[in-house]
């Protein structure tokens, strides 16, 4: 059974467009079902449309020699002012030896009569060459895991999923299903969102699914970039999980892990790159200061993050709740600004406000994450909007209360 993903209006809605679409993301969160959906659905609408997968080793040889190989396996396009593009689809695009100028060359020689819509795991997106030589002939669609409203979903939870949407569209609704709604966000922020996890029913097996997820793809991120010491990897992941919505401190984590800088630079780079964690920038009106500050750190996928520490307790009783709540809230506003517009506040004298999102210059939201609403109003907001009068402040709250915003509304 097929779930619509969120993602899927805007993919359908860039398959007429000339660039190619990439979808990406972190392995197992979907890319293949969601890419053999495109093509069934386009094939249903009588379109010309293939479906080929680099995990093919005849079809994987015979492109290495040469991308023009290609069309031994699948029709040549036939180029002219009165013919419509054909489409072609390609799982695992990143086996290739080299997949940058696979795409490239075709894209240049067939631009017109041939449009490639292809998934691409965090080998495929470490390569530098992805960005330079592809600029202006692709746009990249990032697959997370679910969202809480998908996660209602994929476990038919329709009429929650419905309450859910009431909720966030209509300001002054009371929800009287708020006791079900948050049982089940319960669960969702323990496993997570990754699609099998969520299908599986039995709850051992969604930790057994969880650490294979671990142990398994995991170690292929970190093999595929080149990474041979994996104790001290992984040293480096368990420290990360625990300091969840903290800054980056390279130059401790350097010294705890037993490396140096560099090395935990490019750990870093290769769980950001896999798609497993998010660094967020501080906000500055200056932005040099951006970029020579410490980044605070948000997991993508609570459910990774969890068995990275073996952590499955329930929320409401975890010493850890505060820090796994606001890991939510930071995916939630990725999803509603993006990653790269959410920023923290933090002054020398340690004042803090948990995420600034920038909409437009000088204006924009702030909010501070607490699970419980405060009886007044935090005098670090007072500080922050008299500097920045262009930004509104919220308190998002895991309770109901008048004075804060509650998580299920944002």
């Amino acid at each position: 059974m097929y779930f619509k993903r969120d993602i899927e209006t805007k993919l359908v809605k860039h398959l007429d467009k000339k660039e190619y679409t990439i979808i990406t993301g972190a392995r197992q969160t979907g890319k293949t079902t969601l890419l053999k959906h495109l093509y069934r659905k386009l094939n249903a609408e009588n379109k010309n449309v293939f479906f080929i997968s680099f995990e093919d080793i005849d079809i994987l040889n015979a492109i290495n020699k040469h991308p023009e190989e290609i069309f031994s396996v699948i029709p040549r396009p036939q180029q002219g002012n009165d013919r419509s593009p054909y489409y072609l689809f390609i799982d695992e695009v990143q086996y290739a030896k080299n997949p940058t100028n696979f795409l490239k060359y075709l894209y240049d020689t067939y631009a017109e009569a041939l449009k490639i819509i292809a998934t691409g795991s965090s080998a495929f997106y470490m390569d530098n060459k992805f960005k330079d030589s592809l600029a202006g002939r692709k746009r990249i669609f990032e697959l997370q895991t679910l969202n809480f409203a998908e996660w209602l979903l994929f476990n038919n939870e329709t009429e929650l999923l419905n309450e859910l949407h009431l909720i966030r569209t209509q300001k002054e609704y009371i929800s009287a299903r708020k006791r079900e709604l948050l049982e089940m966000f319960n669960k969702f922020i323990v496993y997570g969102g990754y699609p099998r996890v969520t299908l599986e029913t039995d709850t051992e097996e969604k930790i057994l699914l969880l650490k294979e997820l671990r142990n398994s793809f995991l170690r292929k991120d970190i093999d595929e970039a080149g990474i041979r010491n994996h104790e001290k990897f992984y040293t480096l992941l368990s420290i990360l999980a625990d300091q969840t919505g903290n800054m980056v401190n390279k130059n401790e984590l350097a010294t705890t892990v037993g490396v140096d800088n560099k090395t935990i630079d490019k750990y870093l780079f290769v769980l950001t790159r896999s798609f497993h964690i998010s660094l967020i920038k501080p906000f500055f009106s200056n932005i040099r200061k951006e970029v020579t500050k410490m980044p605070k750190l948000f997991f993508n996928d609570t459910g990774m993050r969890n068995v990275i520490l073996n952590r499955f307790y329930d929320f409401d009783k975890r010493a850890d709740k505060g820090e796994l709540f606001e890991n939510y809230i930071f995916r939630r506003l990725s999803e509603l600004y993006g990653k790269e517009q959410i920023r923290y506040w933090r002054t020398v004298d340690k004042n803090e406000i948990d995420f600034v999102i920038n909409e437009s210059f000088g204006q924009g939201k702030a909010y501070e994450v607490k699970t419980k609403c405060p009886a007044k109003k935090i005098p670090v907001s007072i500080r922050f909007t008299e500097k920045y009068q262009g930004y509104s402040f919220d308190v998002i709250s895991f309770d109901l209360n008048d004075n804060c915003l509650w998580f299920l509304k944002l």
